[in-house]
């Protein structure tokens, strides 16, 4: 496998426009020529279509969901960065570069994300003329809030409800052009392999929800944005048909998976109540510019939030990281929420919880402008715990949310498989090994408008046309391969054998074993441990695992099954690079390599590079390669918040 980034010559300012002038052009009366498939309409997914589509491509759109407007981008909820500076408090785009680099702990590359921070005020422009309803102040200019890991207000937002506004306008600017003709849309369908021929990615095999029947499509250029795979560990944020499946099946056919061991801890998640829970909700970071996080000062304090006086509170962030407070970075926050419940001052009924305290703001500015700001994100909380936020705490706690991980792209954020290009949170490219607070919305958004509408172009000047029969031998191959595995996972079906699972069951025995050894707190034993321990859920769930129903139906648990039994592969890869990245880096703590105040301490000596994992086959281990990361423009230095 041949890792070549592919960035352009030039001062870091200059590259991307360096790329856009050099790269080869497709025509416009040659484009109504080319087709190409996007798997995903989330944000990445919808403006990329879109886009693709407007500039004349052909453009086949698929989706799990029985409407693009149900992608998993609909529940992101606090804002979008730009670096726009309205506030005039400082911002530009080499300082949302700069913030977004060491938010990542110095292990992403500088040109994709500089680069990112440039196209980011094109995203507002396009998105205001679109009529997102963003947030405004009393004159009418776009207002701005702060989010963890930034000293400045650079964050667009339309209450607590971005990613739905954002989604709903990449929606409608695609479902026009569904209108013309240039985009033809296939919801409920789930994509199930990826076909190359001559070894460029050439179409895919899905299979239809409703009918259960497999369905062949072909296109010069193939493109994912099928989101991440937090769901790994069964209890995350993400929707609970959100998958590993589409970036596995190409994993499969030749894509290198990197940094597989980042994922993303969100700190302010309304904490597990019950062992049958099927996922969690999430409360937006921005809730931590008015809230105050605490816990009391003395352990296993049960007192009532209401009776807890102020000399006997810890306002941990604050006290610990002055400068940013209550603002400091995602996984700083997490792992001191962590920290503070291990050492017994956790609140709540299981003691792993934390409180979020709108109290002061509340005296302070009134109930009223809280609520503006706010009002759906209490409702929402309300409506989970039968807590009224503006009465007493919220009660937070970690949980999985957005995985930095993903398939490797270059530049032009096409994959080691030629013709395939990954978008958004499906590839590695721009947050290294944590992700800031609304950065996701213009990763996606700057992927799908702004990058690969150039990039394609490029690629496909150069590949040129080709035949877009569906009868080639790897399509009968793949499907035979499917059809296999879908018999595999029904052979218990109604056959009255006793000691069957379900599907559930394994999963959720997965999730409980990553968290515990590969989540916020990992070590060499514990990794070890998790490495033997996964081959054996796997050989159970291939033996005993009850799926009813039958493949030529509506039938959800065989969709839970297929995407379940990848993740349990998924998960032994993503173990193997936790145990070979020997560094703290981000939230992942890992606990031969943390400074005296038990902050991550990297290892730039040996861990400045992407780890990039290669299929080799079932039966054999991946092999590791890795991309050096060179850093000319910033100096990666210990992070510090204080």
């Amino acid at each position: 496998m041949q890792l070549d980034a592919q960035i352009p010559a030039g001062a870091l300012a200059e590259k991307w426009e360096n790329c856009k002038f050099t790269n080869k052009l497709v025509n416009p009366a040659n484009k109504r020529k080319y087709e190409i498939i996007v798997v995903g309409t989330g944000l990445a997914g919808a403006s990329a279509a879109a886009t693709l589509a407007e500039l004349g491509y052909n453009v086949k759109s698929f989706c799990i969901q029985d409407s693009p407007r149900r992608a998993h981008s609909i529940a992101a909820q606090g804002g979008i960065n730009a670096a726009k500076n309205y506030q005039n408090d400082g911002d530009s785009v080499f300082r949302l570069f700069y913030d977004t680099i060491k938010g990542g702990d110095f292990r992403a590359r500088e040109a994709n994300v500089y680069r990112l921070a440039q196209v980011s005020n094109n995203i507002i422009d396009q998105c205001v003329a679109q009529g997102i309803p963003f947030a405004r102040e009393y004159g009418g200019t776009l207002a701005n809030r702060s989010f963890g890991g930034a000293q400045v207000s650079r964050t667009f937002y339309a209450r607590g409800q971005t990613g739905q506004q954002l989604l709903l306008g990449a929606y409608s600017a695609m479902m026009r052009q569904v209108a013309t003709g240039k985009i033809t849309l296939f919801p409920r369908r789930e994509i199930m392999d990826i076909i190359t021929i001559d070894g460029r990615a050439r179409g895919i095999i899905c299979r239809n929800l409703i009918t259960g029947k497999l369905e062949r499509y072909a296109a010069h250029a193939v493109v994912l944005a099928t989101g991440g795979y937090g769901n790994v560990f069964y209890l995350s944020t993400n929707a609970m048909a959100s998958n590993v499946t589409a970036s596995w099946r190409a994993y499969k056919k030749g894509a290198g998976f990197a940094n597989p061991c980042f994922v993303q801890i969100h700190p302010t998640c309304i904490p597990v109540h019950g062992d049958y829970q099927s996922k969690l909700t999430l409360m937006s970071e921005s809730l931590r510019n008015d809230g105050r996080v605490w816990v009391p000062k003395k352990k296993h304090d049960t007192r009532p939030p209401a009776e807890i006086p102020e000399e006997d509170r810890d306002y941990y962030l604050e006290r610990k990281y002055p400068s940013f407070g209550n603002l400091v970075p995602r996984d700083v926050a997490s792992r001191n929420a962590k920290e503070v419940c291990d050492e017994g001052r956790g609140v709540g009924e299981t003691g792993l919880a934390v409180y979020l305290d709108f109290q002061e703001v509340i005296k302070r500015d009134g109930l009223e402008p809280i609520l503006k700001k706010y009002g759906n994100l209490f409702h929402m909380y309300e409506k989970i715990t039968a807590s009224d936020p503006s009465r007493e705490p919220m009660k937070i706690y970690p949980a999985v949310h957005y995985t930095m991980g993903g398939l490797w792209v270059d530049y032009n954020l096409m994959s080691t498989i030629p013709g395939m290009f990954v978008l958004g949170e499906a590839n590695f490219s721009d947050h290294g090994a944590n992700r800031l607070g609304a950065s996701a919305l213009m990763q996606g958004l700057a992927d799908g408008y702004f990058i690969l509408p150039y990039t394609m172009g490029n690629y496909l000047a150069q590949a040129g046309a080709c035949d877009l029969s569906t009868g080639h031998k790897p399509y009968d191959v793949a499907e035979d391969a499917i059809k296999e595995k879908t018999k595999s996972f029904l052979r218990h079906s109604g056959s009255g054998r006793k000691g069957l699972q379900t599907v559930d069951h394994y999963h959720r025995e997965l999730g409980a074993l990553l968290w515990d050894y590969c989540g916020m707190a990992r070590n060499k034993k514990g990794l070890e441990y998790a490495l033997s321990k996964i081959p054996e859920i796997r050989a159970e769930f291939n033996e005993n695992t009850l799926v009813p129903g039958t493949g030529q139906q509506l039938n959800q648990s065989l969709e839970r099954a297929g995407r379940v039994g990848d993740f349990l592969e998924f998960a032994e890869v993503m173990v193997r690079d936790a145990l070979a990245r020997e560094e703290s880096c981000g939230c992942h703590l890992r606990e031969e390599s943390q400074t005296e105040e038990h902050e991550a301490k990297r290892d730039d000596e040996h861990f400045t590079h992407v780890a990039v994992w290669e299929y080799t086959g079932d039966d054999r281990e991946p092999v590791l390669h890795r991309e050096h990361l060179e850093f000319e423009n910033v100096t990666p230095s210990q992070r510090s918040y204080k």
